[in-house]
């Protein structure tokens, strides 16, 4: 037996003591210090941070040339031997998350043993996790889910991923082997929450363990091969305090909002993609009573309500037949029928518009919802269409008196050229005036400040010094809110 490969036998059995606790431990995370989202810094480099300096040679992603690296050879071949060992055990789902990982070491250990390539314990301990990451995670992905400053990934074919951290995108070295691996995992992330992707049903939405939402598209619709879209959520809800902190409101705009929700005013959120409307609705939610009893609706669950008192709905796609499809606007009806004290649907998008306008009309006050608009009047005409899209061939004017009627207060949310996501408008619904839905602003941003020399906006949302109709409400359920927020100095430190 050669030298080599007699120190590549005494590592292997030196080492396997470590393979369990490798397999078995947490995905060892990049040293990136967390960053709060909504903070401002300095824009990061194109890349990622390197990996740490006592880390092996073995690359994270696949190298701009595998021949030159023998490693990568070998976690390719390491990987494709255990995917075959494994076979189907690998989306049973009988079989625990622990229980086959175990499973995994020792096949894997056997692999590399029959490879005979010496490592060092260092190198092989990176190609156990890494190899494990391919065929039990998400391959490539697996270090930026693990990343928590990373907010967005964005796989735009198998070897270009990009990333959004701190509000601004990066490229990144990642990469997927070939546009087959990257299907696979694609395959792996919807088969888990019993959906499917195939080329009868080419897109896909659905959702990780964690909660973060995942669009998927594969040919014939992307052209340039699957492409993979992951929206990372906190793994602890946001509270009001900091969204404060971040500076995507002010404590004057937080005790109004926390009376709006309290006094069960009727609220959109509004604002592009991207700019935090889920997060706030997360955090207005916390407001609700404990005693309430609410109903969830979504597409894909991504809500983190904090209440015992909750039932969750979540729409459902057509089956292998076109057939069994449950949408968002069904389930608004059948939720009527739970005798909900708050209705909160994820996202209005359709016709189920109608059906959440009229359950807001009849006696489900306090309900809450999310709309894709720039700007509170262009929510208005959006809800518009929305209904419109209803089929009930309503005239215009009695859409907009249902809508006025319904939606008492409309929260927008803007993504600011510095990254930074911020509430940019409080606006009460006043009712008509002729065949103008009436709007008028609480809160709005200013803008007059400026920016400091990092490109931060300075400006801050400040009252516009008008008290709003629902003022009243307030004092006839006993709801105080201090005069001096409509002035703009409240005092802070309350949250």
């Amino acid at each position: 037996m050669k030298l080599s490969d007699r120190l590549g036998a005494i590592r292997a059995r030196e080492t396997r003591l470590a393979e369990a606790d490798e397999l078995t431990a947490a995905p060892v995370q990049d040293s990136v210090p967390e960053a709060l989202p909504g903070a401002m810094t300095r824009p990061a480099s194109s890349t990622l941070a390197s990996p740490e300096p006592d880390s092996p040679t073995l690359p994270t992603s696949a190298p701009a040339d595998p021949a030159t690296d023998a490693l990568a050879g070998l976690k390719q071949r390491a990987g494709q031997a255990l995917f075959e060992r494994l076979g189907g055990r690998i989306s049973d789902s009988s079989i625990g998350e622990g229980e086959l990982r175990v499973l995994a070491r020792e096949e894997l250990s056997s692999v590399i043993d029959a490879e005979q390539v010496p490592l060092s314990p260092q190198e092989r301990r990176r190609l156990i996790r890494e190899v494990a990451d391919e065929v039990l995670g998400y391959g490539p992905l697996q270090r930026l889910l693990d990343d928590p400053a990373v907010t967005e990934i964005m796989v735009n074919r198998h070897d270009r991923i990009y990333i959004e951290r701190q509000g601004r995108l990066q490229s990144t070295d990642y990469r997927f082997s070939s546009e087959e691996h990257l299907r696979k995992v694609i395959e792996r992330i919807v088969t888990r929450v019993g959906r499917r992707i195939d080329e009868s049903s080419p897109l896909v939405d659905a959702r990780l363990a964690d909660g973060s939402r995942v669009n998927a598209i594969i040919p014939p619709l992307a052209v340039d091969g699957p492409a993979l879209t992951i929206r990372k959520f906190s793994k602890v809800p946001l509270t009001v305090q900091n969204l404060i902190e971040f500076g995507s409101l002010t404590p004057e705009m937080a005790e109004l909002l926390s009376a709006c929700v309290r006094a069960r005013l009727n609220v959109i959120v509004s604002g592009g993609t991207g700019t935090g409307k889920t997060t706030l609705l997360n955090v207005l939610s916390s407001f609700i009573p404990e005693e309430d009893r609410i109903v969830t609706i979504e597409d894909a669950v991504e809500l983190q309500l904090q209440q015992r008192h909750v039932v969750r709905l979540e729409s459902r796609p057509p089956n292998i037949e076109g057939k069994g499809a449950i949408a968002i606007r069904e389930l608004v009806r059948n939720s009527l029928r739970m005798r909900p004290d708050r209705i909160v649907v994820g996202e209005v998008r359709g016709g189920e518009s109608l059906d959440m306008l009229q359950a807001m009309n009849t006696g489900h006050d306090g309900s809450l919802s999310t709309v894709h608009a720039n700007s509170p009047r262009d929510a208005v005409a959006r809800l518009e269409t929305l209904v419109l899209m209803a089929g009930m061939d309503l005239p215009l004017r009695a859409i907009r008196e249902q809508l006025s009627s319904a939606v008492d207060v409309i929260v927008q949310l803007t993504r600011l050229r510095d990254g930074t996501r911020r509430v940019t408008h409080v606006t009460e619904v006043q009712g008509m005036e002729g065949d103008v839905v009436t709007l008028q602003d609480a809160f709005v941003f200013d803008y007059s400040a400026g920016v400091d020399q990092h490109g931060r906006f300075l400006g801050r949302p400040v009252a516009t010094g008008v008290r709003p109709r629902f003022i009243d409400r307030f004092a006839d359920l006993g709801i105080t809110v201090s005069p001096a927020v409509f002035a703009g100095t409240a005092p802070a430190g309350r949250w």
